[in-house]
C-alpha cells in the first residue's frame, strides 16, 4: 500500500524527573511519574462527567488511504456524548446559554489522486475522475470556475455560520468579562467572541479556576482567550509580584503576546507585563511584572538565578503547546519550570494541534483539565486556498518563485524553507534579480531578528523567507500567501512528513476569516508522496497550478481570493 502511514497510540515511557531542593518558593524537589495508556479524562467543573475517547477505526482500502478519520473527539459536557442515527456526536456545554454542539463524522472525499514514479512525471498525468472512498481530492486549476457575480463574505456572515470557527451567538458582555478589559477587546476590533473563545472563556472565568487543553484552528482567537482569562484573574494590588507566566517557543511569539496583552489591558490600570527572552532581561535586574511572557530556557535561568520571584505565580500557560511539550525540543525544559512553580491556579495549553501522544502527556502536564479538541479533518480553515505546483526539479524550484513573485507582493507573502542556508541563498537570488525580500531564522542575533520582523510587520518588507522558527503563532495581517518551498519533514533527515508543522505555516495566512492561499513545491516521488500523506491527515482538498501556463495560474490565484475575500 502507497501513501498511509499507519498510526498508532504512542505512549511516552513513565520517567522520575528532580531538581534541587531550595527555599523560599524557589526549585523545590518534586517527582512525577507518568501512567500511561488511560483513555478518559475528567473535568473539574461541577456537573462535567468523565468522556472516555474511543479508539481509533481507521481501515485502509486498496489504495492505501483511510475510509474514516481519526474517531471525533467532543467538547466537556455535562452529560456523556449521545450518539445519533444521522452519525453525529451531540454534546451539550456545561456553561449556561451555550448551545448544545455538534461535530460531524470526517465526509467521504473522492477523486483518486495518481501516485508517481520515477518514470512518469505529475505534468503528464491527470487526476482519475473515478470516486474512490477515503483519498484526498484533487483539483486541476481549470475546475476552478469565476463566480458570476462577485461574492463578498463578511465576518459577521461567518461568525453567524455554524460550521464556521469563527461561528458566535453570544457577545463579550454575556460572557461576563470585566468593563475595562471589555474596552480593550473592542478597541481591538473585536465585535463578537470566535467559537473557541465563546466555548473557553466561560470555563476559563469560573471560580474554582480549572485547568485546560484548547485545541483551535490558526488564527481564530485562542490567544485572546488565555490573555482575557490572565487579565481577569490578576491581583492589581500588587503590580510587582510576576502571578501569570506564558511561555512561547520563539522570541518572535513572546513579544507578539507581550504586544497583544497590552493591547487587551491597554484600559486596565496598573498592568504591567515583561518579555523573558535572550537579551531582554539585565542579569542585576529583578523581574517585576504582573505578567511574563517568555522563551523556557530564559525564564528557567531567571528563576535560577533568582531574578524570577515565584511565589506569587498562579497561573502557567504554554502557546503552541504540542511544541512545548515536544521531549526531544523544549519540552524537558518546560517540564522543569512546571515542577518549579509547584502548584498552580491554573495550567493551560493551548495549540492549533496535538498529536495523540503529546495530547497523552498534556493530561498529564495538566491534570484534570477541562478539553476543548478537535477531530484532524476540522482543524484547516476554509478561508485559505491550498494549491501545490509540479516543478522540474529541486532546482527548478527558484524559478516557479521567481514568476510567482508579482502575486506575492499583492499583500504579504512568507515562504517556509527547510534550510537556514537555503533561505540565505534564495534571498540573496531574488535580491539580484531586482526583488525586495528579507530573511530570518535562528542562526540571526535576537535583536536583528526582531528588527527584521518588524519591518515585515510594517509592510516595509513584502516578503518573507524563514524557516519554521516562525511558522508558530505568528500573526501579520496582511500576509495573503504562504509558499512551501520545501514540504516540511520531521527531522532534518526524515522520510516522515510533519502535518502539523505544513497546518501551522499555512496558518500564518488566513487569519480570522481573511482570505489565504497556500502553496506547495513537489519536484519527485518523495515530496509529491510527502504532500499526499500530509493532505490525506487532514482532507485537504488541493488545487494543482500548471506552470506551463503563466497566465492561467496567477488567475488561478486571484479567483481564489476573490471568491473568499472580506469586506
Amino acid at each position: 500500500m502507497s501513501g498511509w502511514l499507519p498510526t498508532g497510540n504512542a505512549q511516552a515511557s513513565s520517567k522520575e524527573k528532580q531538581v534541587d531542593k531550595h527555599i523560599d518558593g524557589w526549585p523545590s524537589p518534586v517527582v512525577s511519574n507518568e501512567d500511561n495508556g488511560w483513555k478518559s479524562f475528567g473535568a473539574p467543573v461541577k456537573g462535567i462527567h468523565n468522556l472516555r475517547l474511543r479508539e481509533p477505526n481507521i481501515n485502509i482500502v486498496e489504495t492505501g488511504w483511510p475510509t474514516s478519520a481519526i474517531p471525533t473527539k467532543v467538547w466537556p459536557s455535562s452529560a456523556a456524548p449521545v450518539q445519533t442515527d444521522s452519525g453525529w456526536l451531540t454534546s451539550t456545554a456545561p456553561v449556561n446559554a451555550i448551545s448544545g454542539l455538534k461535530q460531524e463524522k470526517s465526509s467521504t472525499i473522492q477523486n483518486k489522486i495518481p501516485s508517481p514514479n520515477r518514470e512518469m512525471h505529475l505534468e503528464s498525468r491527470k487526476p482519475s475522475n473515478t470516486p474512490e472512498h477515503g483519498v484526498i481530492q484533487i483539483s486541476n486549476s481549470a475546475d476552478i470556475k469565476p463566480p458570476e457575480n462577485e461574492v463578498v463574505v463578511k465576518l459577521s456572515d461567518m461568525q453567524a455560520d455554524e460550521s464556521s470557527p469563527l461561528h458566535s451567538v453570544h457577545s463579550f458582555e454575556d460572557i461576563g468579562i470585566k468593563p475595562d478589559i471589555l474596552k480593550g477587546i473592542y478597541a481591538m476590533n473585536f465585535k463578537k467572541p470566535s467559537s473557541i473563545q465563546e466555548k473557553a472563556l466561560p470555563l476559563l472565568l469560573k471560580n474554582p479556576p480549572t485547568n485546560m487543553i484548547a485545541q483551535s484552528q490558526s488564527g481564530t482567537g485562542k490567544t485572546a482567550a488565555f490573555l482575557i482569562n490572565i487579565l481577569s484573574r490578576i491581583d492589581y494590588s500588587h503590580p510587582k509580584s510576576p502571578q501569570a507566566l506564558i511561555l512561547a517557543p520563539s522570541r518572535e511569539l513572546a513579544r507578539q503576546l507581550e504586544s497583544v496583552i497590552r493591547k487587551i489591558g491597554s484600559f486596565v490600570e496598573s498592568l504591567t507585563v515583561q518579555t523573558a527572552v535572550p537579551g531582554a532581561v539585565d542579569r542585576n535586574s529583578a523581574v517585576e511584572s504582573m505578567v511574563v511572557v517568555g522563551t523556557p530556557g530564559t525564564v528557567l535561568d531567571l528563576i535560577r538565578r533568582r531574578q524570577l520571584n515565584t511565589q506569587m505565580l498562579k497561573i502557567l500557560c504554554l502557546d503552541e503547546a504540542d511544541n512545548m511539550l515536544d521531549m526531544q525540543g523544549l519540552g524537558d525544559q518546560c517540564l522543569r519550570v512546571k515542577l518549579i512553580l509547584k502548584s498552580m491556579d491554573q495550567i493551560l495549553l493551548f495549540s492549533a494541534t496535538f498529536p495523540d501522544d503529546v495530547l497523552e502527556y498534556a493530561r498529564r502536564f495538566s491534570p484534570d483539565a477541562v478539553e476543548l479538541t478537535l477531530a484532524k479533518d476540522n482543524l484547516t480553515v476554509s478561508s485559505i486556498s491550498q494549491m501545490f505546483v509540479d516543478c522540474p526539479s529541486d532546482s527548478g524550484k527558484y524559478e516557479i518563485l521567481a514568476h510567482l513573485y508579482g502575486l506575492m507582493t499583492i499583500g504579504s507573502s512568507i515562504i517556509f524553507v527547510k534550510r537556514r542556508d537555503t533561505a540565505d541563498r534564495i534571498a540573496e537570488r531574488l535580491v539580484s534579480d531586482g526583488h525586495q525580500v528579507v530573511s530570518v531564522h535562528g542562526a540571526y542575533d535576537g535583536h536583528e531578528r526582531d528588527r527584521i520582523l518588524e519591518e515585515f510587520r510594517s509592510g516595509k518588507a513584502k516578503v518573507l523567507i524563514t524557516t519554521n522558527v516562525l511558522a508558530r503563532g505568528i500573526d501579520v495581517s496582511t500576509v495573503s500567501m504562504v509558499i512551501n518551498y520545501d514540504i516540511p519533514m520531521k527531522g532534518r533527515y526524515s522520510e516522515i512528513p510533519d502535518a502539523e508543522t505544513y497546518l501551522h505555516r499555512i496558518g500564518r495566512t488566513g487569519r480570522f476569516g481573511r482570505a489565504g492561499v497556500s502553496i506547495s513545491f513537489v519536484f519527485d516521488h518523495r515530496s509529491f508522496q510527502a504532500l499526499k500523506e500530509i493532505a490525506g491527515v487532514y482532507k485537504i482538498e488541493l488545487v494543482r497550478l500548471n506552470h506551463q501556463d503563466w497566465d492561467d495560474a496567477e488567475a488561478t490565484i486571484q479567483r481564489v481570493i476573490k471568491t473568499s475575500r472580506m469586506a
